[in-house]
C-alpha cells in the first residue's frame, strides 16, 4: 500500500477512497500520536475542526469529530471557513491540533483530510507517518484504550471563529482600499462568506461571482482553475482587477482591468517590493519553486532581492521559510505564505495585500505587475522512461548543456522526474516561444533516446 498522505494531508473520492471510517481511524491516531509526543501532557486536549462547503463534508466532518471526542479531545467544530483560518484558529484559540476536511481546488467529489499541529503548522512527516502507522494497527484489530465518563471529548460549535477570523485579517492589512473596485471568485468554495466580507470592511467596492456554494458547485468552472468567468466579469463591470481563489481559500491569482491574468510569481514580484520598500522583507530574500518563471528571478536581481528555490511544493517553501526567518515565499499556482500574519499560504490575505499595494500606489494592477516580464515557457511530459536515471545519464547531460549553452543567460532547462507517474517533465524557458519549443522538443527526444 503507498503513504496515505501526501504533500498537503490525504485526499481521494469521498465516500469511496477517502470514507467515514478512514476518517474516524485517522482522527483516532492523530490523537494517540500527538498524546504519546506529550502535545497533550498537562492539560485536556482541545482540537479545532473546519470543512470546506463540499456535501462529503459534513459526513466527513461528523467522522472527524467522533473520532478525536472517542479519543478524549475536546472538539471546536468551526463550520465551513478557509483552510488558513482553520490554521489561524488553532493557533489562536491555543488548540492542540487543527483539522481540515478539503480536496482545495479539486472537483467536488473529491475531499481531504489535513492536520494542523499546535500554532497552525503543517504536521512534519515523521508525525504523518506514525499517524499511518497507528491507524493501519488499529484498523488491524489492535485494541486501544478508550476514555470512559468524564474522559470523553466534549463537542461544541465555535461561531465566533469567522469574526475573529475576518478581524485578524484586517489587522494585517496596512492601508485601506477605499476607491477600487475589485471583482472576487470565491470557487463556490469556503472564502464564500469570509472574503466579500473582508474586502468591503476595507472599504473596496465589490463584486462577487461564485459565492453561492451549495455543497455540489465548489470549483465548478470557476474559482482560480477557471479565470475565464473572472476576466469576463471584469471587463463586464470596468473593474480594477479580479481576485480569484481556490476551493479551500489557501491560493490566490488575478486578473488586470484589461482581462490579463496575473500569476503567482508576478503577484510574488509585487508583494516583495511592497515589503521591502516598509523594511519587512528580511534578509531582502523571498522564497520559490524552481518552477518559478525566469522572468522572476531576473525581476528580483533587477530590484535588489536575493531568491531561494526550493522543490516543487508549498510545504518546501514554507520549510525554508521558517529555517531561516525568512517573511515571504510562494508557488507560480498562487500558494503565497506571509510569515508575519499566517502560516500557510492565504489566498484572501495575499488579495487583501495585493490590493492595499494598488492603492496604496494609486497605480494599476497591470503596472505593477510589469515589474517582472513572463518569459516563454514550455513544458513537455515525456512517459515510459526510466526516470531514476535522470541526473545520472551522461548523454542526457551533455544533451542538457548543449541546450544551456544555446539559451545562454535568457533562458532556462529544467528536467524534472514526476513523483506519481514513469515520466520525465522537460521545461524550457526563452526569450522567444519558438526557441523555447525548439530547445524542449529536441531535449524531449534526448530523455526518449537515453532513458527509454
Amino acid at each position: 500500500m503507498g503513504r496515505l498522505f501526501g504533500t498537503d494531508g490525504v485526499r481521494g473520492v469521498a465516500n469511496a477512497d477517502l470514507t467515514a471510517e478512514m476518517a474516524l481511524g485517522l482522527s483516532v491516531a492523530a490523537a494517540h500520536v500527538l498524546a504519546e509526543a506529550g502535545t497533550f501532557e498537562g492539560h485536556r486536549p482541545t482540537a479545532v475542526v473546519g470543512r470546506d462547503p463540499r456535501a462529503s463534508g459534513e459526513f466527513l466532518q461528523a467522522a472527524v469529530v467522533a473520532g478525536l471526542a472517542s479519543a478524549g479531545v475536546d472538539v471546536l467544530t468551526v463550520g465551513v471557513l478557509p483552510t488558513p483560518a482553520v490554521a489561524y484558529l488553532t493557533g489562536a484559540l491555543g488548540a492542540d491540533l487543527g483539522v481540515m476536511l478539503s480536496a482545495s481546488h479539486n472537483a467536488m467529489p473529491d475531499n481531504g483530510i489535513k492536520f494542523f499541529a499546535r500554532g497552525g503548522h503543517k504536521l512534519a512527516d515523521e508525525l504523518e507517518d506514525k499517524i499511518e502507522a497507528v491507524y493501519e494497527s488499529h484498523r488491524h484489530g489492535e485494541p486501544w484504550e478508550r476514555p470512559t465518563g468524564a474522559g470523553v471529548g466534549r463537542v461544541r460549535s465555535y461561531d465566533e471563529g469567522f469574526e475573529q477570523y475576518v478581524g485578524h485579517l484586517m489587522a494585517a492589512l496596512p492601508n485601506r482600499l477605499d476607491g477600487l473596485k475589485i471583482v472576487l471568485d470565491e470557487a463556490h468554495g469556503a472564502a464564500a462568506g469570509v472574503s466579500p466580507e473582508v474586502f468591503s470592511r476595507a472599504g473596496a467596492q465589490i463584486v462577487t461571482i461564485g459565492a453561492e456554494p451549495d455543497g455540489l458547485n465548489i470549483n465548478d468552472g470557476c474559482g482560480s482553475t477557471h479565470l475565464d468567468k473572472l476576466k469576463a466579469a471584469v471587463r463586464e463591470h470596468g473593474a480594477d482587477f479580479g481576485i480569484a481563489h481556490d476551493g479551500d481559500a489557501d491560493r490566490c491569482l488575478a486578473v488586470d482591468h484589461t482581462g490579463d491574468e496575473v500569476d503567482g510569481d508576478q503577484i510574488l514580484a509585487v508583494l516583495a517590493l511592497a515589503l521591502q520598500e516598509r523594511s519587512e522583507l528580511r534578509s531582502d530574500t523571498v522564497v520559490a519553486t524552481v518552477m518559478s518563471n525566469l522572468g522572476f528571478k531576473l525581476a528580483m536581481e533587477r530590484t535588489g532581492i536575493h531568491l531561494v528555490q526550493t522543490a516543487v511544493g508549498d510545504r518546501y517553501v514554507l520549510e525554508e521559510m521558517k529555517q531561516h526567518g525568512y517573511a515571504l515565499g510562494g508557488e507560480q499556482s498562487g500558494h503565497v505564505i506571509i510569515r508575519d500574519h499566517a502560516t500557510t499560504g492565504d489566498g484572501t490575505l495575499t488579495g487583501l495585500l495585493l490590493a492595499a499595494r494598488v492603492a496604496q500606489t494609486g497605480r494599476t494592477l497591470r503596472d505593477l505587475a510589469a515589474v517582472m516580464e513572463r518569459l516563454p515557457q514550455v513544458l513537455i511530459n515525456v512517459p515510459d522512461v526510466d526516470k531514476s536515471r535522470v541526473k545520472t545519464s551522461a548523454d542526457l547531460a551533455a544533451a542538457v548543456a548543449e541546450a544551456e549553452r544555446e539559451l545562454g543567460s535568457t533562458g532556462r532547462v529544467l528536467l524534472r522526474p514526476s513523483g506519481t507517474e514513469p515520466l520525465v517533465r522537460v521545461m524550457v524557458e526563452a526569450a522567444d516561444i519558438e526557441q523555447a519549443r525548439s530547445v524542449a522538443g529536441r531535449l524531449a527526444d534526448a530523455v526518449k533516446s537515453a532513458l527509454g
